[in-house]
């Protein structure tokens, strides 16, 4: 049992953030922080994290991908500011979806510019009446001649207003709902035209979070991938990296916020000593620096989990859900440490504040993870008959 990160690992964070203060950060700061960032600063991006091997790091090397480990893959998220690695994931996903589960004519026709960033993807699954039970789905597709007619209305998807390329999950009409009626469609938006528009949030308000609506959305036979029933599974895999990948997106801002403090705790001076000296004040240190390092770790060994075979729903599910949690906290606490300077918009603790409550909503709440814990704890289902 090693802790420590391998000399290559270290030089991969290390290059990342490099890139994220040189390359990315300067494109946030020149555009609005409340508005979703172009479409083309977002492309600009999305090919400096293709030059990592970011847009498929899940893909093997010789299928034209990065062929990355989970726990690298991980490292790498960490560094990347949260709205830009919401909408890369969003991507990124979608690509490594692709990829594992459809048929070559499909990979050789979307992979290849998703891979460069010429084109931006995303996955719609979510619906307004269904929430986190992927398999409530609504949103039809019905066969017309060599085509299907998508219809449905999908909600909280990141990238969608920008998308090219969405992965798009409906129930295919001649299929019983709980028998493998689930089919996935790549809806091309100059090819098959849909209605999208930005849903305003609370945080992450550079990302492109938003709805869809699919009016008798005309799609090709040949854009249908997989076999029917098989999109609850794919996105399930999926999602094993990306819980503990999101729960490291919020280190990321408890780690901003301790740094923060602890500057602000040696310089702060009151009633004649510096704030780190009193005893509450290193208290709340102690447990920012305590979720940090927890929820970090935690995060780790459920990306090393998968990578060494083991079943990960249930840690991957505490990973996020620790870690998200955890560091909620963490960003709170560090905001009563600066006091009134603690809800400054120029200190920037506010804003972590507001990005960090975005994180227990997606890839699965933190009831439903806690949920999928009790399962693989006790063997029992508590949401489904």
């Amino acid at each position: 049992m090693d802790f420590e990160l391998t000399s290559e690992q270290r030089l991969i964070q290390e290059a990342m953030r490099r890139m994220r203060e040189r390359d990315i950060m300067p494109i946030l700061k020149a555009n609005d922080p409340d508005k979703p960032l172009p479409k083309e600063e977002m492309l600009r991006i999305l090919k400096l994290c293709a030059d990592q091997g970011l847009t498929a790091p899940r893909i093997p090397e010789a299928s034209g991908g990065a062929g990355l480990s989970a726990l690298t893959i991980g490292l790498m998220y960490e560094q990347l500011p949260a709205a830009v690695g919401f909408g890369l994931l969003a991507h990124e996903a979608t690509v490594a979806r692709i990829h594992f589960d459809s048929m070559p004519e499909l990979k050789e026709r979307f992979l290849p510019d998703l891979i460069a960033a010429r084109r931006i993807a995303c996955t719609a699954t979510t619906e307004p009446a269904g929430g986190s039970d992927t398999r409530a789905i609504a949103t039809r597709a019905t066969p017309d001649g060599g085509d299907y007619l998508l219809n449905g209305h999908k909600m909280w998807i990141s990238n969608i207003t920008i998308a090219d390329v969405v992965n798009v999950t409906a129930m295919v009409d001649g299929n019983d709902r709980y028998e493998g009626g689930v089919g996935r469609f790549l809806v091309e938006r100059d090819k098959s035209p849909f209605e999208a528009r930005t849903i305003n949030t609370l945080g992450l308000r550079q990302g492109h979070l938003g709805e869809v609506i699919f009016d008798n959305c005309r799609v090709p036979n040949r854009n249908q991938c997989g076999t029917t029933g098989d999109a609850p599974k794919v996105l399930t895999l999926s999602w094993l990296i990306n819980r503990p990948v999101i729960g490291l997106m919020a280190v990321s801002m408890a780690q901003t916020a301790l740094d923060a403090s602890l500057k602000y705790a040696g310089g702060r001076t009151q009633f004649g000593r510096a704030l780190a000296h009193f005893q509450l004040v290193q208290e709340m240190l102690a447990d920012i620096a305590t979720a940090v390092t927890t929820s970090r770790l935690l995060c780790y060994f459920a990306l090393s989990s998968i990578d060494h075979g083991a079943r990960a729903n249930h840690v991957s599910a505490m990973a996020k859900r620790h870690a998200v949690a955890a560091c909620q906290r963490a960003v709170s606490m560090a905001m009563e440490i600066h006091g009134a300077m603690g809800i400054a918009v120029e200190v920037g603790l506010e804003e972590l504040y507001r990005d960090i409550r975005m994180l227990p909503i997606p890839d699965g709440t933190n009831q439903i993870l806690t949920l999928i814990e009790g399962r693989e704890l006790t063997g029992t289902q508590a949401y489904r008959d």
